[in-house]
Formats: structure tokens, sequence, C-alpha cells
């Protein structure tokens, strides 16, 4: 046996084709060589993203035909918030259309002009709504985290240097709070450990700093943390999520990843003050208070979900697909960051393509040409992503180009990994042909999911 056994059967499925050479190069063409752009029609195998792409169970597809959608006071969002309490251990929750929204919500009402928010590194969509209300989003994770080949177990963890050293420089009064991301996506789905956030809180009670999750992927983090972190060996999942949360004053959380939904999102918080002010925003942004820009099935489905996508057994099953796919890459010498994550492999794009100059974007270079190759589409997560500096409008390079082959949950065979993994293998032996990349289009906010760019001439 290869790649781990699926804990299901499959009741349904979706037909897919496979473009030809020719409709391959002409899609990614006219898409601006951004896969972002390209349609889903000409896609064989969809490794864009891990959010909303899940395949629900028959028990979710059950709840969605009890769905309640009366305006307000529907059943389905007192069903989600007893599993919000029963899985995470928050007392309020405020439902929204998706995780996005529940950014906007929580960081526009805690960030002031001029504060800054440190976070264990960011994330494209976090750092924006941080930076709308007039703050700025700072890195503290552990210099593990920016070096590929590192196989630190908990590479999200916290520096307390560094954050110390930001408290020192700015003021304890310009700290908006600290921000904390389970499972880090842009260091390659990396875990932080349950000794570290517990050291966290003891040092922010210290400061009287609030802590905010974005546990989007949190019950992937406590998969990890009870394979990785002695003592949790034998613990349920539920119970070290809660105890995760119970270091923190609230989270937001993106329902389109562990909770196995298609849409949604909620924040959550044990702060009755963070609680009210939001809720009170939410009928502004989202819709009211008790259905936050939700129907009544989909909040029936994501109650659901959260509860199955807690389950030890699906977690081993998931986390060890996207093992699967990266043992395959690393025995054929593929160079991806070290130890695989919870939702993805990441591919090292600088060592992959060195011949590729930072300018002429690497990463999205690399995710073009496997898309071209064989109609499987990744993603970018490096300098486009990054963006450009606020101030000086330079572009940013960080130390990790990455392009990320993201898992959906429950929809992919290790068949579908094995493919995936021979088409990047036939593109690292002739990586020395694959040409850069020039922007040619680029958008005011988050670049990446709209820019475009053609193929450099010889």
């Amino acid at each position: 046996m290869k790649g781990p056994v699926e804990p299901f059967k499959i009741k349904m499925i979706e037909h897919v084709g496979m473009p030809d050479e020719n409709r391959r190069k002409e899609a990614i063409r006219e898409a601006g060589f951004n896969t972002f752009l390209l349609k889903s029609e000409d896609v064989f195998i969809d490794l864009l993203t891990d959010s909303g792409t899940s395949a629900m169970s028959d028990n979710q597809w059950a709840g969605l035909m009890l769905g309640d959608e009366a305006y307000a006071g529907a059943r389905n969002f007192y069903n989600l918030e007893k599993s919000v309490q029963d899985v995470l251990g928050y007392k309020y929750m405020v439902p929204t259309h998706q995780g996005r929204g529940a950014e906007h919500l929580m960081y526009s009402h805690l960030v002031k002009p001029g504060q800054i928010v440190p976070r264990n590194m960011y994330f494209t969509t976090s750092k924006l709504h941080v930076e709308l209300p007039g703050g700025k989003m700072v890195d503290s994770i552990i210099d593990e985290a920016h070096d590929p080949e590192n196989e630190h177990p908990f590479k999200g963890n916290f520096d307390f240097k560094k954050l110390q050293a930001f408290i020192d420089e700015y003021g304890l009064d310009k700290i908006s709070f600290v921000n904390v991301e389970m499972d880090v996506n842009m260091a390659g789905g990396q875990p932080i450990s349950m000794e570290n956030l517990r050291k966290l809180r003891e040092f922010c009670n210290d400061y009287k700093l609030k802590i905010i999750y974005d546990a989007t992927r949190s019950s992937e983090n406590a998969y990890f943390i009870r394979e990785r972190e002695k003592g949790y060996e034998n613990t349920p999942i539920i119970d070290i999520l809660r105890e995760m949360m119970s270091y923190s004053d609230g989270c937001i959380y993106s329902s389109k990843k562990d909770c196995l939904v298609n849409i949604g999102g909620f924040l959550a918080t044990n702060d009755e003050e963070i609680f009210e002010a939001t809720r009170n925003m939410v009928v502004v942004y989202e819709g009211l208070h008790t259905y936050g820009g939700m129907a009544g099935r989909d909040m029936e489905a994501l109650a659901r979900g959260l509860r199955e996508g807690a389950e030890y057994n699906y977690l081993k099953y998931r986390i060890n697909q996207v093992r699967y796919l990266g043992k395959l890459l690393m025995e054929a010498g593929v160079p991806i960051v070290k130890p695989t994550g919870g939702h993805a492999v990441f591919l090292n794009a600088l060592k992959f393509l060195p011949h590729v100059r930072r300018e002429q974007w690497p990463a999205q270079t690399l995710a073009a040409a496997i898309y071209e190759d064989s109609a499987v589409r990744s993603m970018e997560r490096g300098a486009i992503s990054k963006g450009r500096d606020k101030e000086t409008g330079e572009n940013i390079f960080p130390k990790l180009e990455l392009v990320r082959l993201t898992i959906p949950r429950r929809v992919y065979t290790n068949t579908h990994m094995e493919y995936t993994a021979e088409s990047v293998i036939r593109l690292y032996e002739k990586r020395d042909t694959i040409r850069g990349l020039k922007m040619v289009y680029e958008p005011k906010y988050l670049r990446f999911f709209q820019a475009r760019f053609e193929k450099i001439s010889l």
C-alpha cells in the first residue's frame, strides 16, 4: 500500500475533462498566466485552494434539507452556536458569509490608526484588513519558518524576543492585539505548539494584550499537537482544541477549510465587549446577527462540519494524504518546504527555478508551467502575494517564494496525487527550459487574484 486509506465511501462523482496540450497553452495565455483567472472547465485537478472546495458528507447534505430560512432566529444559528461552544469552547459567536467578513468585523473594531499587529507570519487578507483601518502587521514568527529546509516540528511558533522588540520599539499603546494563525499558511502550513500558545498567553497577560486567533485550520493544527507534542499523544482532538482556544480572547474562522463546507465563517469570543461591538457591526455589513450572510442550510452544514472536521480518523487521513504527495516529490529530489504541512505541499520555487530572477516571478512562472504541462491548477505564494511596501511602493521579495499545491478535503484520491507528482517531477527534470514572466497588469489590492502576466521573450 502506498497512500493512506480513505475513511469514507464515494457516493457521487463529478465528471471532469482533460484539455489537450494546445488548449492548455491557449487557456493559460488567455488567463494572463495567472491560475486564478483560469476557467474551472479548463482544469483537470484543482489544487488552487482548500477554501470552499471540500466534499461534504451525507450527514451535512442531510442537514441542508433542514435549513430554516427565517430572517431572524433560525434554528440553524443556534445549532451552529452550540457546535462552536462544544468544539471550541467560546461562549459567543457571530456568523459571517466567510472568513474575510469575520476579519473585517474583528480587525476594524480592534485596530486604530498607527497601531501594529504582531503575527506569526502574515496572510494576505489578514494583512489588508489590518492595514485598511490604518494599522500595520509585523512578523513575529521564529526564524526557522523562513527556511524551507528546516524541519522544526512547530515552525508556526512565536519568537518572544521579536515580540518584545516590537513592544519596546513602538510602545505598548501602539500594539492593537497579537494575532495567531493556526497552521501558518504562508510558512507552508506549519503548526504552532501548545507550549508556545501557553507561553504567549502568559506573555500577553503581563502586558494586558489581547490575543486573537486566525483559527481557520485549527483542527489540523490540533492534530499536529497530538502527533508531535509530548503529553498529548492520546488526547481527543476536541480537548486539544478547547485548550488551544482557552489561551485566546477570540478568533476569526473561515469555515471553508476545516469545517468542510463550501461557504461560511464566523468570529467567536468570550469577551463580551468584542461580541457586542461585532454583533452590532455584522448587521451593517453582513446581515442580521442570527445569519450573518449565510442561508440557514449553510449554517446547518457548518454546524455539522465543525464537529466532523475535528474527528481524529478523518484528520489522520487528511494529513497523511498531503504527506503522501510530499513524499513522492521529495523522493524525486523536488525542493519543497519541510516538514510537509497540514493542507498543502509547497514547492520551493527559488530552488526549483534558480535561473529565474525574482523580478521575473519564479513562483508565478512555476504555477503557470505546471498547469500547461498537466492541467493541474496550483497557486503562487511569494512576492506577488506579498505585494508592495505600503510606504515606498517597492515590491517586497520575501525569503519564501513558493507554489502551493493545496489539497481539497475528501475530494481527490491518491491516484490524483500520483498524477500531480508525475507532472511536477517531469517539469523539474526540464526546469532549465522554463522562462520567467513579466507583470502587465496589477490591481490595487490583493494583486495575486487578478494580476496578468506575459512570458518573457528569448
